[in-house]
C-alpha cells in the first residue's frame, strides 16, 4: 500500500503541529466545564488574581470607549502616553532608568516573551531555561527557532539557579538566559546576591538575559525583588525587561504587557508587532495607563491577602503525608513535592506520575491543580493560592481528605 502524500499525513506545519497547549489553562478549562455542569470543583490551576480591577482602572476604560480618538489604529507600539507612563512607573518601582523609546506596549505578558525570543534568535541558539519553568517559555523558543536548555532546580536551594548549574549548561551555542524572579510557579526569589551574580555571569559571557518580572510587587516579608539590570548596569544593554499589569493590578482579561530594551530590540520587535497584531485595543492600553500611574494601594491590599493564604495553604499541605511543600516567597503559588504519594494505591486507582495523581485528584476530589509535568519538574504539583479564602480551605482539605486514603 503506498504512503499517503504529507498534506494527508498531517494538515499543520511541524511548527505549529508541534506546539503543546498551555497545561494551565487547559486545567482551567477542565475545571470550569465541570463546573458548567452542576460539579461543585475548587480550581488551583489557574494564574490570575480573583479580586476585581481597581475601579478608577475601570472607569478610565469606560471613558475611553467615549473618546473617538481611540475607535481607530493607533501606533504599533503603544499609545505614547503609556509607554511615558511604564517608563516613569519602571523607574519608580524597580529603579531601572529607561526611556519611552526602550518600551513595546504588546498583547499581554505572553506576546512580550514570543517578541522577545522571535527578535534574539537564530535557528539552533540556545537559551538557558531554568526549571521549574512557566509553560509558555519553552513553546515561545521552539516557535523562534531557539532550543531551549533546562537547568534543573529543587526544594534543596529552594528553586532558586545557581550560577554554578548555568556555567556547566552553557555551551558556544547558548545565547540567551531566561530569568524569572519571583517565579512561576515556584514563587522563589532570587536574593540581591544571587540576582547580581547571575547577571556578573551573563556578562562575563556576553549572553542575552530576558528577563520576566511580572510578578514584581509580589513579595512577602522581608523578601526583596531586584531587577536584574539595575543590579548589573552594564548588562541593561543585553537585557529584556518583560512585565504587565496582569498580576499586580488585578487585570489578566485586559492583555496589556510591555517589553522594555535597547531601542533597536524594540524597534525591531515593534516591526514584527505591527505585522501581527498592529496595536493593543486602546481602551485596554487607557485602562493600562490608569493603572500604572496612580498609586499601588490596591496591590498592597491584594498582597496582604495573598501573604495570609500562602501562609494557610503551605501549613494545610504539610499536614499532608506524602507531601513536602517549602514555603514560596513570592507571586502566588506553592509548588509541593507529592513524590511520596506515586505509587500508593487511593480509591483503587495506583498513580506513578503527578500527573495521573493530579487527574485523579480531580475526578475524586474535585479538586484541581497543575501537575509538574508542566512546568519540566515531574513530581510536583502547582496550586495558585489566588482564590478566595473559603474556596482554599474547603479545597486543601478535600486534598488532605483524599490523601489520607493512599495506602
Amino acid at each position: 500500500m503506498s504512503e499517503a502524500p504529507a498534506s494527508i499525513r498531517s494538515r499543520t506545519s511541524a511548527r505549529i503541529g508541534g506546539i503543546a497547549e498551555s497545561a494551565t489553562l487547559a486545567v482551567d478549562a477542565k475545571a470550569k466545564a465541570k463546573k458548567a455542569a452542576g460539579e461543585d470543583v475548587v480550581g488551583f490551576g489557574a494564574g490570575e488574581p480573583d479580586f476585581p480591577t481597581p475601579e478608577a482602572i475601570v472607569e478610565a476604560a469606560v471613558a475611553a470607549c467615549r473618546d473617538a480618538r481611540f475607535h481607530r489604529y493607533t501606533p504599533a507600539g503603544g499609545l505614547p502616553e503609556l509607554k511615558a507612563a511604564v517608563a516613569a512607573k519602571t523607574k519608580r518601582d524597580s529603579g531601572y532608568d529607561v526611556s519611552a523609546a526602550q518600551v513595546l506596549i504588546t498583547n499581554g505578558g505572553k506576546q512580550a516573551v514570543y517578541e522577545a525570543f522571535a527578535t534574539l534568535l537564530d535557528p539552533g541558539d540556545e537559551v538557558l531555561l531554568p526549571a521549574p519553568y512557566w509553560t509558555t517559555y519553552p513553546e515561545a523558543i521552539r516557535l523562534a527557532g531557539g532550543v531551549p536548555v533546562e537547568v534543573q532546580t529543587d526544594e534543596s536551594t529552594g528553586f532558586r539557579v545557581q550560577v554554578e548549574q548555568l556555567e556547566a549548561a552553557r555551551t558556544e551555542r547558548t545565547k540567551v538566559l531566561l530569568w524569572c524572579s519571583p517565579s512561576n510557579p515556584t514563587g522563589a526569589v532570587a536574593t540581591p546576591q544571587e540576582v547580581e551574580a547571575v547577571g556578573r555571569w551573563a556578562l562575563e559571557h556576553d549572553l542575552w538575559v530576558v528577563a520576566d518580572e511580572i510578578y514584581e510587587h509580589l513579595v512577602y516579608g522581608d523578601t526583596e525583588h531586584v531587577s536584574m539590570p539595575v543590579a548589573v548596569p552594564e548588562l541593561a544593554d543585553h537585557t529584556i525587561v518583560v512585565n504587565g499589569v496582569a498580576k499586580t493590578y488585578a487585570m489578566t482579561g485586559w492583555r496589556v504587557g510591555w517589553l522594555i530594551a535597547a531601542p533597536d530590540i524594540v524597534k525591531a520587535a515593534t516591526n514584527l508587532q505591527s505585522h501581527a497584531t498592529s496595536n493593543v485595543a486602546n481602551v485596554s492600553q487607557m485602562a493600562a495607563l490608569e493603572a500604572v500611574s496612580g498609586d499601588l494601594s490596591a496591590v498592597a491590599d491584594m498582597r496582604a491577602a495573598f501573604d495570609r493564604r500562602r501562609q494557610t495553604m503551605v501549613r494545610m499541605l504539610n499536614e499532608v503525608p506524602g507531601m513536602t511543600c517549602p514555603e514560596p516567597t513570592g507571586a502566588f503559588y506553592v509548588y509541593p513535592s507529592v513524590k511520596g504519594l506515586l505509587g500508593k494505591t487511593i480509591r483503587g486507582r495506583t498513580p506513578a506520575t503527578s500527573a495521573e495523581l493530579a487527574e485523579l485528584l480531580l475526578d475524586e476530589a474535585g479538586v484541581a491543580v497543575v501537575p509538574g509535568e508542566a512546568f519540566g519538574t515531574p513530581g510536583y504539583f502547582r496550586l495558585s493560592y489566588a482564590l478566595g479564602d473559603d474556596d482554599l480551605v474547603k479545597g486543601v482539605t478535600r486534598i488532605q481528605q483524599l490523601f489520607a486514603e493512599a495506602e
